[in-house]
C-alpha cells in the first residue's frame, strides 16, 4: 500500500508544464529518463564541457609551464589515462544509476554524518558544475569580443552577453533533454573537425620549418641545467594544468541516459569516458606542442592576441579569418554549449540525494524547476564575478580535483574491502598523486575553497530548513505487514485501538502498567481487544521509510514492532493503513511527554522522537483533511 502523497500537476497550467515529467519514485528517478540514448551520444553531451578545455588549455599550459608546456601536457594525459580514467572505470561499475563516487562513499559514514558528508561532496560538485556553466560563457563571451567582426557597441559588455548565452542555455534545458543531447552531438563534431585542420596545418608548418623546433630546444637548454630539472619542474606546474582534466565526473552522472540494461548501460559508459579522454588526450598533446613552438610567448599574456585563444590565434594567422571566424564561432558555440554537460550532471545528481533525505522539495524531481534554479544561481556568480574567467579559474579546479580525489578514495576502499591488493597498491597511489595535485592547487588559489566552502554552506543550510519544514509530511512509502502481523489485523472487529509504547524492559510488568494506565486515562473497556504498537528508530537521518511490521505476542498481549526513521509519522502511516484494512477509523493512544516543547521539538528532527503524540496528530492533520475518516488521537 503506497501512502506518502506526491504533488500532482494541473493539466493546461504553468505548474503542469514545469512538473513535466515529475518523478518522485526513487526506483524511476534511478533509471533516469524514459528516452535513452547510443554511448556516443552522451559522450558528446558529457564531452561538451571536456573537449571546450582546447579553447583555453594551451594558453593556460604556456602561462603556467612556459617553454615546458609540452612536456607538462604530457604529465597531465599521463595523470588523465593511467589514473583519472580506471578510477573512473570502476565508479562507472559500482554505480550504475549515476550516483558516482558519492553514493560509494556515502556508506563509509552512518546517519546524520554521512549525509551531511554527501551534503559537503554536493557543494564540491556544484561549485564544480555551476562554475563549469558560467566559466565556459565567460570565455565563450571573450572569443565573441575578441573578433574582428564583432560591432563595436559590444565591447566592454562581457556581463550582458555571458548572461544571454547562460538564458540561452537555460532555454534548451526547458525545451527538453533530447534536444540538449541532439546540439551536442553536432556541437562536438564541428567543433573536433575544425580543431583537427588547425592543428593539423600547424604540425605542417612546424615541418615545413623545422627551425622553430631547434629555437625551442636551443632555448630549453639555456634554460635548464639537465633534462631532470625540466621534469621536475613540470610535475610542479602540471597541478595548475588540472582545468584540462574535468569531464570524468559528468560522464558518470549522466549514465541513465545511456541505452541497455545496466550491465550494456556500464559498457557503454566505459567506452564514452575511455573514447573521450584518448581524444583529448591526443589534442591536448599537439595543441600544446604547436602553440609553444609557432607562438611568441607574449602573446599568451594577457592582453596578447593568443591570451586564452591559441588555437585560434593559429587559425586565422595560417587559415585566414573568415576560417578564423568560423573557428571562433563553433569555439564560442562550444564553450557557450559546455555549462549543458554540468546542468545534465545536476539534474541527474541533485534528485538523487536532497529529495531523498527530505532535504529539497518533491518537485526537485522535474528538470524544468532544477533548470531554472540553476540558471539563477549561475546568472549570480556571473554578476559577482564580473564575468571573468580568471577569477573562477581556481573554484573550477578545486571542485574538478576534490571530486576527482573523492573518486579515487572511493575505488580504493572499495579494492582493499575486495583484498585486491594489486588495485588497492594502484589506486592508492593515483590518490596520492590527486592529493599532491589538489593540495598545490589550494595553495596556489585559495579562491576555489573559499567559492566551495560558500556553495557548501549554502547547501546545507537550506537543506536543513527544508528538512524541518516537511518533518511533518507522512513519510513512509509503503506498508508491509508479516505474516502474524496479518493475523492481528484480520482478528481485529469493530473500533481499532491501539497504544503507543515506548519499549524498555518489554516484560511483563511493563504492558500491564501501560494496559492499566491506558484504562484509567481513557476510560477504556477491559473487554476491548488492543492492539501494542512500539517504534524503533536505528537511523533518524533519513527520511522516506518502507515499514515492515512484525507481529509478536508476549505475555498474552499483541504487539506490532516497526523500525522507522521517525516514531510520529511512522504510527500516523500505521493508523491509516489500519483505516483501509479494516474499514473503521482507528483509535491511538497516548500519555503525555514531560519536558519543553522546543527541546522535543529539536529531538524529534535530529533523533526521529520527541513530542510525539501531537506531532503524530499534526501529520495525520496534513495527510488526511477529512475529519470523518481521520484516525482519533487520545492523549492523557
Amino acid at each position: 500500500m503506497v501512502l506518502a502523497k506526491r504533488p500532482a500537476p494541473t493539466e493546461g497550467t504553468l505548474r503542469s508544464w514545469l512538473l513535466q515529467g515529475l518523478q518522485t519514485d526513487r526506483r524511476q528517478i534511478e533509471h533516469g529518463p524514459h528516452v535513452k540514448h547510443p554511448w556516443w551520444r552522451v559522450m558528446c553531451l558529457s564531452g561538451v564541457d571536456y573537449f571546450s578545455t582546447l579553447g583555453y588549455q594551451p594558453g593556460i599550459a604556456a602561462l603556467a609551464a612556459g617553454l615546458l608546456s609540452p612536456l607538462a601536457t604530457l604529465f597531465l594525459v599521463a595523470l588523465t589515462l593511467l589514473g583519472a580514467l580506471p578510477v573512473y572505470r570502476r565508479v562507472a561499475a559500482e554505480s550504475p544509476y549515476g550516483q558516482g563516487s558519492i553514493a560509494m562513499l556515502e556508506k563509509l559514514a552512518p546517519q546524520w554524518w554521512g549525509k551531511f558528508f554527501v551534503l559537503a561532496l554536493l557543494g564540491f560538485a556544484a561549485t564544480d558544475f555551476v562554475i563549469t556553466m558560467t566559466l565556459s560563457a565567460a570565455d565563450a563571451t571573450a572569443h565573441i569580443l575578441e573578433n574582428p567582426f564583432v560591432p563595436d557597441f559590444l565591447h566592454g559588455q562581457r556581463v550582458p552577453v555571458t548572461l544571454v548565452l547562460l538564458a540561452a542555455l537555460g532555454g534548451v534545458f526547458l525545451l527538453g533533454f533530447t534536444e540538449a543531447i541532439g546540439i551536442a552531438v553536432l556541437l562536438v563534431f564541428v567543433y573536433l573537425g575544425l580543431n583537427a585542420v588547425v592543428v593539423a596545418t600547424a604540425i605542417a608548418h612546424v615541418i615545413e620549418a623545422p627551425q622553430v623546433v631547434l629555437d625551442w630546444q636551443r632555448a630549453l637548454s639555456l634554460d635548464f641545467s639537465s633534462p631532470l630539472a625540466m621534469i621536475g619542474l613540470s610535475l610542479l606546474v602540471m597541478p595548475k594544468l588540472a582545468l584540462g582534466m574535468s569531464g570524468f565526473e559528468t560522464g558518470v552522472a549522466v549514465m541513465p541516459v545511456v541505452e541497455g540494461d545496466v550491465k550494456k548501460r556500464v559498457q557503454g559508459t566505459r567506452r564514452l569516458l575511455t573514447t573521450a579522454a584518448l581524444i583529448m588526450s591526443v589534442f591536448l598533446i599537439c595543441s600544446s606542442f604547436v602553440t609553444t613552438v609557432l607562438i611568441p610567448h607574449q602573446e599568451f599574456e594577457e592582453g596578447g592576441k593568443a591570451s586564452g585563444r591559441a588555437l585560434a590565434y593559429l587559425a586565422h594567422g595560417y587559415l585566414g579569418d573568415w576560417f578564423g571566424t568560423a573557428y571562433d564561432v563553433s569555439t564560442i558555440a562550444i564553450l557557450w554549449f559546455a555549462g549543458a554537460s554540468a546542468m545534465a550532471g545536476l539534474i541527474n545528481l541533485v534528485p538523487r540525494y536532497l529529495p531523498r533525505y527530505g532535504m529539497a522539495p518533491e518537485w526537485t524531481g522535474a528538470v524544468r524547476p532544477l533548470v531554472l534554479v540553476f540558471a539563477a544561481i549561475a546568472f549570480a556568480v556571473t554578476i559577482i564575478f564580473d564575468a571573468d574567467v580568471e577569477a573562477q579559474g581556481g573554484a573550477y579546479a578545486t571542485g574538478v580535483l576534490v571530486l576527482m580525489l573523492s573518486a579515487a578514495v572511493a575505488v580504493t576502499l572499495s579494492a582493499y574491502r575486495k583484498g585486491q591488493r594489486g588495485a588497492t597498491a594502484g589506486f592508492a597511489a593515483i590518490t596520492a598523486v590527486l592529493v599532491y595535485t589538489l593540495v598545490d592547487n589550494v595553495i596556489e588559489r585559495p579562491d576555489g575553497v573559499k567559492i566551495a566552502s560558500f556553495f557548501i554552506a549554502a547547501i546545507i543550510v537550506t537543506s536543513l530548513i527544508s528538512r524541518a519544514t516537511r518533518s511533518t509530511e507522512l513519510r513512509v512509502t509503503e506498508v508491509h505487514l508479516d505474516p502474524l502481523a496479518e493475523r492481528f489485523v484480520n482478528d481485529l472487529c469493530g473500533d481499532v485501538h491501539v497504544i503507543a509504547n515506548e519499549p524498555h524492559g518489554r516484560d511483563q510488568a511493563e504492558y500491564t502498567d501501560k494496559l492499566r494506565e491506558t484504562w484509567l486515562n481513557h476510560r477504556l473497556r477491559s473487554s476491548e481487544p488492543v492492539l501494542f504498537v512500539e517504534v524503533t528508530v536505528p537511523d533518524a537521518s533519513e527520511f522516506e521509510t518502507e515499514l515492515h511490521v512484525r507481529g509478536e505476542e508476549r505475555y498474552g498481549h499483541r504487539i506490532l514492532t516497526i523500525e522507522s526513521s521517525a516514531v510520529p509519522n511512522t504510527l500516523a502511516a500505521l493508523m491509516l493503513h489500519l483505516r483501509e484494512r479494516t474499514g473503521s477509523v482507528p483509535h491511538i493512544y497516548f500519555h503525555w511527554t514531560e519536558g519543553n516543547p522546543v527541546v522535543a521539538m529539536l529531538r524529534y528532527l535530529v533523533f526521529g522522537g520527541g513530542d510525539v503524540p501531537p506531532l503524530t496528530r499534526e501529520v495525520l492533520r496534513q495527510a488526511e483533511p477529512d475529519l470523518e475518516r481521520r484516525p482519533h488521537v487520545h492523549v492523557g
